[in-house]
């Protein structure tokens, strides 16, 4: 069995589902389950709904009505009026969506955001799906969330690995195409929970680990993974062979090709991931496996932006000991805050994180209870892995520089 995965970009309009077949002509289709995100923007555009409908309420509709025409118009592309069940198929989607909304009484953003967000890969497959039966690739629909099993951590859910392997391995049966949806899973009360955002690698990869799969294909627009985002550096360079340690480092430190979660599973099987252009699929692309190190060795730049930079200092200036950065941290976990940078001396404690959870001002309101507060917002956090001084000095080139910390390997600067 070997694993695919394809992005939003990959399936964002007709050509691109269209092009899945090509994929599937050139490298074959046989034993291959396939992992399908939501279309083009449509994980975003649903983030929108659920704004609405918490602070907007008579206007969520028409932003749905938005995303209802947008698949509308791609089934039109690709079916023309051949495939009616296909667009009722789609639209019995739409309304259970909307009697969720209807019905629904948590006031929990994060629960109303793993109910809502999941349907964009739900009506992206069973598009897909469709559409290669049309085009005579007979495959089996899998609904994911009845074959992986979380824990109740909505947005960010934990796998139970155990119970998700006995049912993969007796659902998904060989010499046969199967199409699921990435990002998704169920709590033992069946309601949707996520992986967290751009969870649909780590989703291949369950599979892969569960199937004892030959490889993980991710297609993606780009040539492999590159030693820095296109859309941020010059002149990137395409990276041959990665291993799973060097990988792992990567992806801690925020680069974008691959999931953080992705890599584990791979590498206790040894499972090879390949990163690879949907648009050439003959090529060799990246292979992440148990080699050593990167192949060409580059300086490789990742970028996270909109960070937070928080520094503290004790209010008596007192050293700042273990029993004050153990509060830190136990506040920094109760509301949800992923530490990207820690940095600290005597008197002074640094921290970089991610709000993803909009917690904040109540974390700030703690800290200051205890603590000099200094925050800087839509601060950005560079990693350079493998770095020279040439690198770091074209870096911080025009940026003001509010941190800085190097490693043996790997240096972070935090800037304004």
């Amino acid at each position: 069995m070997r694993v695919f995965k394809f992005g939003g970009a990959s399936v964002k309009d007709a050509n691109g589902v269209k092009n899945v077949i090509s994929v599937l002509e050139k490298i074959g289709h046989e034993n291959i389950l396939i992992v399908v995100s939501a279309m083009g923007k449509t994980t975003n555009a649903l983030e929108v709904v659920i704004d609405k409908y918490l602070n907007d309420k008579e206007n969520y509709k028409s932003e749905l009505q938005t995303i209802k025409h947008y698949h509308h118009q791609i089934m039109l592309d690709l079916f023309g009026n051949t495939r009616p069940v296909v667009f009722e198929l789609v639209n019995v989607l739409f309304k259970e969506l909307l009697q969720f909304f209807t019905s629904n009484k948590s006031p929990n953003y994060n629960f109303i955001y793993d109910q809502v967000i999941g349907f964009g890969e739900l009506v992206s497959t069973t598009i897909i799906s469709n559409y290669l039966n049309e085009k005579h690739f007979n495959n089996t629909w899998l609904d994911v969330r009845q074959c992986i099993k979380t824990d109740d951590y909505y947005r960010s859910a934990n796998v139970d690995w155990n119970l998700t392997q006995d049912i993969i391995t007796k659902v998904v049966k060989p010499n046969t195409l199967y199409i699921t949806q990435g990002f998704l899973g169920s709590d033992s009360n069946n309601f949707t929970t996520t992986l967290g955002r751009e969870g649909s690698d780590y989703t291949a990869a369950i599979f892969a680990y569960c199937l004892n799969a030959e490889s993980v294909t991710i297609w993606k627009d780009v040539p492999g993974v590159l030693n820095g985002d296109p859309r941020h550096f010059k002149n990137t360079q395409l990276l041959n062979t990665i291993s799973y340690t060097e990988a792992i480092e990567l992806a801690f430190y925020g680069a974008s090709v691959i999931h953080p979660k992705t890599l584990q599973p791979l590498q206790r099987k040894e499972i090879p991931l390949h990163v690879k252009s949907f648009l050439n699929p003959e090529n060799n692309g990246t292979t992440v496996d148990k080699s050593i190190g990167i192949e060409p060795q580059l300086p490789c730049f990742i970028l996270k932006q909109n960070q937070v930079l928080l520094s503290l200092s004790t209010l008596d200036f007192s050293y700042v000991v273990e029993e004050n950065i153990s509060e830190i941290f136990n506040l920094l976990s109760h509301y949800k805050m992923k530490v990207d940078v820690i940095q600290n001396s005597a008197i002074s404690f640094s921290v970089c994180i991610d709000n993803n959870y909009n917690n904040l001002e109540k974390l700030l309101l703690h800290l200051k209870a205890k603590f000099k507060v200094t925050c800087h917002e839509n601060v950005s956090l560079y990693t350079i892995r493998h770095y020279d001084e040439a690198s770091i000095k074209n870096l911080e080139k025009d940026k003001t520089v509010l941190l800085k910390q190097l490693f043996q390997q790997t240096v972070q600067i935090v800037t304004q």
